[in-house]
């Protein structure tokens, strides 16, 4: 059974790791949070942007002041701009009386921008004015108000295929991007599968009936071997589906999602999922990177004779 590994993670405001590629990314937030300069942070879903943008505010000279948040994808423009900018009383239908936007409500502070390319054209136009004079007014008003804002903002898009679509004005992704940052991967991040799944487990065990101190070595092998497309947000959400669907004190292959065990979800297409062979060959391959490519080692990793690991290594094709 695979037991927890030694090393414990280091916690960097809320982003737990022990990838070494992650201390750099630190360092790299520590430099940027000295600067009052505009960030745009890229990373594929579930990577955790807004964790990235707090950890930014929380280490720069603004952590005094508020930490506002929007997703630009979850507002009709109409609503994204009263959102943003605030509206007075009158100005649209339902709009009783005054209203602050977070702009207004985050003077001072640091305004997160989440999904920035989801923002309409005519919104980017407004939004740009308000960057380049720090001053916004309020929706159906007339009067400037001037503000104190740092943006930082954050996309799993390029901007530049968006401008190339005409879908992003150039001039704001100029203004948004003076700083890019590029959140790694989960599957990119060194020891951070094992160490975060070990992470959420001891979070599960705090909060479940079940109990669990140990994963069994195809179940690891499923986790280390998979792709992570939706980081470590998917990964937390395979740890919490195996302790629901699961018993007893060890994760094993049937706890996990059916994409984790190669088997297609409800639906999808045969070929869209990884069959139980591949998972039985990245169990392998783990099991033997882990022992520095011991055959006997890794057959008692696997629980499994060496006879049987030598057939299996010889259908996968790892031997001649």
């Amino acid at each position: 059974m695979a037991k927890r590994p030694d090393r414990a993670a280091t916690n960097f405001h809320g982003l737990l790791t022990v990838a070494p590629e992650m201390e750099a990314f630190f360092e790299l937030l520590h430099r940027v949070a000295k600067s009052d300069a505009y960030v745009l942070v890229r990373g594929e879903t579930g990577t955790g942007k807004e964790l990235v943008a707090r950890t930014i505010h929380n280490l720069s000279r603004r952590s005094g002041g508020p930490f506002l948040a929007v997703n630009c994808a979850t507002f009709t423009p109409e609503l994204l701009a009263s959102e943003l900018f605030g509206h007075v009383r009158g100005a649209f239908t339902g709009a009783v009386r005054d209203r602050h936007g977070l702009f207004a409500l985050a003077n001072g502070g640091t305004l997160f921008l989440d999904e920035i390319a989801e923002m309409p054209l005519d919104l980017q136009a407004r939004l740009l004015r308000v960057l380049e004079e720090r001053a916004f007014v309020p929706v159906g008003g007339s009067e400037r108000t001037a503000v104190d804002v740092r943006i930082l903002a954050a996309t799993h898009r390029s901007l530049r295929r968006e401008v190339h679509g005409r879908r992003f004005r150039e001039d704001l992704m100029y203004r948004v991007r003076v700083v890019p940052l590029f959140v790694p991967r989960l599957i990119d991040r060194t020891g951070d599968v094992e160490a975060l799944t070990w992470h959420f487990i001891d979070q599960l065990n705090e909060r479940e009936t079940r109990q669990v101190d140990s994963i069994a070595p195809a179940a690891m092998g499923a986790l280390l071997g998979h792709e992570w497309p939706g980081n470590v947000r998917e990964l937390r959400n395979v740890i919490e589906y195996a302790f629901i669907v699961g018993d007893g004190p060890s994760i094993e292959l049937a706890d996990l999602t059916p994409e984790l065990r190669g088997e297609a979800p409800p639906g999808a297409e045969d070929e869209d999922a990884l069959d139980l062979k591949e998972i039985e060959r990245r169990s392998i391959l783990s099991a033997l990177e882990k022992t520095g490519g011991r055959k006997a080692e890794a057959a008692e990793l696997l629980q499994m004779s060496r006879t049987t690991l030598w057939r299996k290594l010889k259908e996968h094709r790892l031997i001649e």
